[in-house]
C-alpha cells in the first residue's frame, strides 16, 4: 500500500479508502489510486481483509444438480449480479444426496460465508434441519419451504402456471391427463400437483389418481413411468413432465413406444432448457425465468445481510402454447 501511495502521489489512507470501496472518495483520487494499483500489480489480501471486516465478501451456492441447465442458469444470473456488488461465489453440488449436501453446508460455515443460497434436495429430511440449525449465515431458499427456521426466499407461481395447463389441455378435450414429476416433499411438486387437481376442480372432471406418478426429477423415474403409463387399460393422451429431467425421460420412454408427441399424445413440458423452442415438435411448456430468479435471489440475500428482515418474493410463471399441446385427443388401445 506504501508502494501504491507513492506512485500515486497520495496518503496511504487514501489508498486505504479506495480500495475498501469507502463512498469519501473522489472520481479523481479513485482513478489516481486504481491506475497505480494496476501498473504495480497490487492485489488486497483477501483473508487479512476479511479478519478486520469479519467479512469474507464471499456467497455460497448450493444447488441439486448442476447439469440441470435451468439451475446452471440461475447460478449464472445469481453470480453476475453478486460481482457487481464486490461478492464472489462459491457453488456447491449435492448431486441429489442428502449427505453431500450437509457436508456442503458445513464447508461453506467454516468458510465463513457471508450468506447462502439453497436449493435443497428435501424439506423435511433430518439432515437439512441439523444443517440450518448450525447456520450462522443470512439464507435464502429457491422453491422451498421450512418451518421454524428464519430465511428469506424466491419461489416461482407453480401453481397458476399448471392451472393453465392442464385447462388448455381440458379446453382440448383431453380427460385421461398424466402428470410426472419428482417428490411431493418439496414445495415445487406440492404447488404443481395443487394447480393441476385445481383445473379437474374448475372444469367438474374427476381425476384419474393412477396418472399421478410423484417420486423423483430424474429422467430414469419419468422414463419408467411413462413407460407404464402408455402401456397401462387406461392409456392417457397427454402428459405434463415436472422439471428438465423427467422431459428427457418422458420422451424417451414415448419414441421407444412409437408414439409421436403433438399427434399421437399432447405433451407439456415444466422447466424449459436452452434451446428448447428448436426441438421438433416444438414443446409448449410452463415456464420460469431462471434469470429473475438468479439476479433476484442475490438481491435478496444482499438485502438480508445489510439487516433487512426476510422476505418472500414470487416470480410469476407463464404457459407456453406451441406444436405439442394443440392437437386433440386420440382414442388408443393399449401398448
Amino acid at each position: 500500500m506504501e508502494d501504491v501511495a507513492r506512485k500515486a502521489g497520495v496518503a496511504i489512507s487514501s489508498v486505504s479508502r479506495v480500495l475498501s470501496g469507502h463512498p469519501d472518495v473522489s472520481a479523481r483520487m479513485a482513478k489516481k489510486v486504481e491506475e497505480a494499483t494496476r501498473l504495480l500489480g497490487y492485489e488486497p489480501d483477501i483473508l487479512a481483509q476479511s479478519m478486520r471486516s469479519g467479512e469474507t465478501r464471499t456467497i455460497g451456492f448450493i444447488i441439486t444438480d448442476i447439469s440441470n441447465p435451468l439451475f446452471a442458469q440461475v447460478a449464472q444470473s445469481c453470480e453476475q449480479e453478486l460481482r457487481k456488488m464486490g461478492y464472489s461465489m462459491i457453488l456447491m453440488n449435492s448431486d441429489g444426496d442428502e449427505a453431500t449436501e450437509a457436508e456442503n453446508f458445513g464447508v461453506l460455515r467454516r468458510r465463513r460465508v457471508d450468506g447462502i443460497i439453497a436449493s435443497l434436495i428435501s424439506e423435511k429430511s433430518s439432515t437439512v434441519k441439523t444443517s440450518l440449525q448450525n447456520l450462522r449465515s443470512p439464507l435464502v431458499l429457491l422453491d422451498r419451504q421450512i418451518t421454524g427456521y428464519e430465511y428469506g426466499s424466491v419461489t416461482a407461481n407453480h401453481f397458476s402456471g399448471l392451472r393453465d395447463a392442464v385447462n388448455h389441455l381440458i379446453n382440448q378435450g383431453h380427460r385421461e391427463i398424466a402428470f410426472v414429476s419428482g417428490t411431493a416433499d418439496v414445495l415445487i411438486t406440492r404447488e404443481r400437483l395443487r394447480g393441476y387437481k385445481k383445473a379437474f376442480a374448475d372444469n367438474g372432471i374427476p381425476i384419474n389418481e393412477t396418472n399421478i406418478r410423484l417420486g423423483a426429477f430424474s429422467d430414469e423415474f419419468a422414463e419408467r413411468q411413462t413407460y407404464l403409463l402408455f402401456s397401462s387399460p387406461s392409456v392417457p393422451t397427454a402428459i405434463l413432465t415436472g422439471g428438465v429431467g423427467a422431459t428427457a425421460g418422458a420422451i424417451r420412454a414415448l419414441r421407444s413406444l412409437n408414439l409421436t408427441i403433438g399427434s399421437d399424445v399432447s405433451f407439456i413440458a415444466i422447466d424449459e432448457w436452452p434451446m428448447f423452442d428448436v426441438v421438433l415438435p416444438q414443446l409448449s411448456s410452463v415456464y420460469r425465468d431462471p434469470d429473475m430468479i438468479g439476479r433476484e435471489s442475490a438481491r435478496l440475500l444482499l438485502e438480508i445481510m445489510r439487516g433487512a428482515k426476510p422476505r418472500k418474493t414470487v416470480i410469476e410463471t407463464h404457459f407456453i402454447i406451441r406444436d405439442s399441446s394443440t392437437n386433440k385427443p386420440r382414442i388408443k388401445k393399449q401398448l
